[in-house]
C-alpha cells in the first residue's frame, strides 16, 4: 500500500482542524458525532490547537498520514519538528483574512525544507471572503519567502471545512471533499519504501503512556521495525544507547492501533525506549549514517515556579509538597520539549516559548489538583556576538481606524517600532509592529479594553535583537489587603473609587493578597472586611443601597499580566490570588530598604 505523509499548517482559527475532522468523516474513519482531533478538553475550550497530533486515513487504496500542528506561535516548538518528518504541507488559509504571521512562521519553515506545500482557501463562504485577493497575497507570501519555481507552482483547493466541501474552480460548487484529497495524491510524492535497508527512523513527538512509559512517535525512513527488535538510539552529541522494542503503534483514524511490525514510509509510535528524544536516530549499526537533528527554538520567557505557602495553602489542592510539584514537573518534561526548567531545591526556573505557553501547563496543573504559587515572567537575556539582547515578535494587529492611534502610542511607549500600515477592509487597519517580548507581556489585555475586543493581535518570535532600555509598563499600584477574613459589600463600595477590584463580596482574603490595582502608581494597604459602623442615629443618604461593580477576575493569563516583581500568582485548583511575596507590611518595608 501507498503512503502520503502530510501535516495540515495554518494560522489559529483558520480551520485546520476543522478540515481534518471533515475528511476523517469523508473516508469513514470517524463514525461517532462530535470526534474532534481537538480531543484534549482545553483545546475544546479554547478553540485552539495546542498539541500536533497524528491521525491516518485511506482513499483510494492509499494511507495518508496527517498530523495536525498548533497554529498559535507559543507552540511553536512543535510545529518545526513535525515538518521534518513529513513529504508535503497542505497550508490553510482564510479566504477573507488571507495569510496572517503564524502562516507566514510555519510556511517559511516548511519552504525551507524544499517542501511544496498544498494551499487550500477556506471559508470561501463568508460574506466578505475575497478569495481571489488572498490567492494573490499568498503567491506574494510565498515570493517573499524566497520559494522555488517549483514551490510557487502550487495547486490551489477552495474548500468550506465546516460543511466538508472543496472544489478545484470557484465557479464550481463543491459535493465533498474528494478533489482536495484526489489534490493530496496527485501532488504529494509517495513515502520511500526502502524495505531492504538496515532500520533508520527518526522520533518527531512524544507521548508518555503510564504503563510502558515513555512513547516515541517516529518517522520510518528505511527498513523494518518489530516488536522486540533491539535497536540502537544515537545522536549527534554522542548518544548510544540500546534499547528493545516493547509495543508498536500505528495510526487509523484518530485512534492508535497495536501492529507487529512498520515499514519504511509509515509513521509509528514506539514503545521501549525510556531515554530516546526527539531528533535521535533509531538504527540497527554505529556506523549507519545519523539523519539530520531536529532544531527547536529557544525559550523567550522564565518564572519560578514555588510551593505554595500563602495562608490558605493546602485548602484545595491534592498535590501541595516540594516532592510532588518537582515529579509533575519531571512529566512534563518527558513530552513539552518546548520548556527548558533548571531545578533546585526550594524553587523550579520554568522556561518557556510565551505566557500562553506556561499558562497552559498551569491550568493543566491545577485541572490534576495541584496547587503552586510562580513569580512574574521574565525575558530572557542573553549575550549574542558580545551584545547584550533581548527577543523581538513581529507583532501583527488589526484593529477598528479610530483605536489604531492608542494602539501606535502604547506600543510606542514599550519599545515597539512601527514597520508597516496598511487599510483594511470595513474599517479597519492592519499595523505590523518589531516589539521586544518584554514590551508586549502584560499588553494583551490593556490591548482588548482600548479597542472594545473588536481588535486582533498576533505575535511571532523573530529572533534576539539589541536590548531595547528601559520599558516602564504598569502606571497602577496593587491593593493590599491588611487584614484576613471575608470582604464585605460595605467596604468593598468604598475602595471600587480607588481602582479596580479583583475579588467580591464574601471572598475570603489573607494579610498581603492583592485585591484590587490602585489608580496612583503607589501600593496602598486597604482593609476590605470593614463593616458599616451600626448606631442609633440615622441620616439621609446613609442608608443608600450599595452597588457594586463586578470585580474584575482573575484568570491566569490575566494574572500573569497585570503582576508585578514583588508579587506571586497563587494558583490552586479553585481558586487564582495575586499575593505580595512579603505578606506584612512591616516584611515588605523592610524588604524596600535593603533593596
Amino acid at each position: 500500500m501507498e503512503i502520503r505523509n502530510i501535516a495540515i499548517i495554518a494560522h489559529v482559527d483558520h480551520g485546520k482542524t476543522t478540515l481534518t475532522d471533515a475528511m476523517m468523516r469523508q473516508t469513514g474513519m470517524v463514525t461517532e458525532a462530535g470526534a474532534s482531533m481537538d480531543s484534549n478538553t482545553l483545546e475544546r475550550e479554547r478553540g485552539i490547537t495546542i498539541y500536533a497530533k497524528n491521525a491516518a486515513l485511506l482513499w483510494k487504496d492509499t494511507k495518508i498520514n496527517i498530523v495536525d500542528t498548533p497554529g498559535h506561535a507559543d507552540f511553536g516548538s512543535e510545529v518545526e519538528r513535525v515538518l521534518r518528518s513529513i513529504d508535503s504541507v497542505v497550508l490553510v488559509v482564510d479566504a477573507q483574512e488571507g495569510p496572517m504571521p503564524q502562516t507566514r512562521f510555519v510556511l517559511k519553515k516548511s519552504l525551507e525544507l524544499g517542501l511544496k506545500p498544498i494551499v487550500v482557501l477556506n471559508k470561501i463562504d463568508k460574506p466578505a471572503a475575497r478569495p481571489k485577493e488572498v490567492e494573490e497575497m499568498v503567491y506574494e507570501l510565498f515570493l517573499d519567502l524566497g520559494a522555488t519555481d517549483d514551490q510557487l507552482d502550487f495547486k490551489v483547493v477552495y474548500a468550506i471545512a465546516r460543511d466538508g466541501v472543496a472544489s478545484l474552480s470557484l465557479d464550481e460548487p463543491g459535493k465533498d471533499l474528494s478533489p482536495l484529497l484526489d489534490t493530496i495524491l496527485e501532488r504529494v510524492p509517495a513515502a520511500g519504501h526502502d524495505i531492504e535497508s538496515p532500520l533508520r527512523a527518526q522520533p518527531f513527538n512524544l507521548g508518555y503512556d503510564n504503563f510502558v512509559g515513555r512513547l516515541a512517535i517516529a518517522r520510518l525512513y528505511e527498513g523494518k521495525l518489530r516488536v522486540n527488535d533491539q535497536v540502537l538510539v544515537r545522536n549527534i552529541e554522542g548518544k548510544n544507547e540500546t534499547g528493545r522494542i516493547v509495543k508498536l503503534f500505528t495510526f487509523r483514524g484518530m485512534s492508535r492501533v497495536e501492529v507487529n511490525e512498520v515499514e519504511a514510509g509509515d509513521i509509528a509510535m514506539i514503545a521501549g525506549l525510556p531515554n530516546v528524544d526527539i531528533g535521535d536516530t533509531l538504527c540497527v549499526t554505529t556506523d549507519q549514517e545519523l539523519l539530520p537533528a531536529i532544531a527547536i527554538d529557544e525559550p523567550t520567557i522564565s518564572l519560578s515556579f514555588l510551593v505554595n505557602d500563602s495562608p490558605f495553602a493546602g485548602r484545595e489542592g491534592k498535590f501541595v509538597t516540594n516532592k510532588q510539584l518537582r515529579e509533575r514537573l519531571e512529566k512534563e518534561l518527558e513530552i513539552n520539549v518546548g520548556l527548558k526548567i533548571d531545578f533546585t531545591d526550594d524553587s523550579y526556573k520554568v522556561y518557556g516559548r510565551g505566557e500562553l505557553h506556561v499558562a497552559i501547563l498551569l491550568e493543566n496543573m491545577r485541572r490534576e489538583g495541584y496547587e503552586v504559587q510562580v513569580s512574574q515572567p521574565q525575558v530572557i537575556i542573553k549575550d549574542v556576538d558580545g551584545v547584550r539582547s533581548e527577543p523581538f515578535e513581529e507583532v501583527t494587529v488589526e484593529c477598528p481606524m479610530e483605536a489604531s492611534g492608542t494602539v501606535i502610542e502604547k506600543l510606542g511607549k514599550r519599545k515597539g517600532v512601527m514597520m508597516e500600515m496598511k487599510e483594511g477592509s470595513g474599517g479597519y487597519s492592519r499595523l505590523i509592529f518589531e516589539v521586544p517580548t518584554r514590551g508586549l507581556l502584560g499588553y494583551r489585555g490593556e490591548f482588548m479594553i482600548d479597542t472594545r475586543g473588536e481588535g486582533t493581535l498576533y505575535s511571532r518570535v523573530i529572533g534576539f535583537k539589541p536590548y531595547a532600555g528601559e520599558i516602564k509598563k504598569r502606571d497602577e499600584g496593587s491593593m493590599v489587603s491588611m487584614v484576613t477574613g471575608k470582604a464585605l459589600a460595605f467596604s468593598l463600595n468604598n475602595l471600587q473609587d480607588r481602582g479596580v477590584l479583583y475579588i467580591g463580596a464574601a471572598t475570603e482574603v489573607y494579610e498581603g493578597m492583592v485585591v484590587g490595582n490602585v489608580a496612583k502608581g503607589t501600593d496602598m494597604a486597604v482593609n476590605p472586611i470593614k463593616g458599616k459602623n451600626l448606631t442609633n442615629m440615622r441620616a439621609s443618604g446613609s442608608d443608600d443601597a450599595i452597588k457594586l461593580t463586578p470585580a474584575w477576575e482573575l484568570s491566569i493569563e490575566r494574572g500573569l499580566e497585570i503582576m508585578s516583581d514583588d508579587e506571586y500568582l497563587e494558583i490552586t485548583p479553585k481558586s487564582v490570588r495575586l499575593r505580595k511575596q512579603y505578606l506584612t507590611e512591616t516584611d515588605r518595608v523592610r524588604m524596600g530598604r535593603k533593596k
